[in-house]
């Protein structure tokens, strides 16, 4: 499968983060914004194979108001409200998957699979 996927992992709770907003930008342009599934996944790619071209692309995770809705009684300002990635795409047209695995105080990423 071609294209841009990403799912989110919640680190403090151990499972899958479902209901996080994301936005998916490009030189400030705004090209998609999706929720996560019950799986933490967005329903299908946020880009397809086609339209991912080289170049530099932000994600923005609100992970704040997830941590907010699960519960978890956050510092104010919290520590972490948005996530963003920043994240290059060489090959145009191939399959990237980024991550993101979130506890309120500390975030990781990588290119998957």
């Amino acid at each position: 499968m071609a294209g841009l996927t990403t799912h989110v992992l919640d680190t403090m709770h151990g499972r899958p983060a479902a209901g996080v907003r994301l936005r998916l930008s490009r030189d400030g342009q705004a090209l998609a914004s999706a929720t996560t599934n019950a799986d933490g996944r967005v329903n299908g790619p946020l880009l397809s194979g086609e339209a991912l071209t080289a170049g530099a692309y932000r994600l923005e995770f609100e992970v704040g108001e997830y941590f907010r809705g699960m519960g978890v009684a956050l510092p104010q300002p919290a520590f972490l409200e948005t996530v963003t990635i920043d994240f290059g795409v060489s090959e145009a047209g191939a399959h990237y998957h980024v991550p993101l695995l979130v506890s309120p105080f500390a975030y990781s990423t990588y290119r998957g699979s």
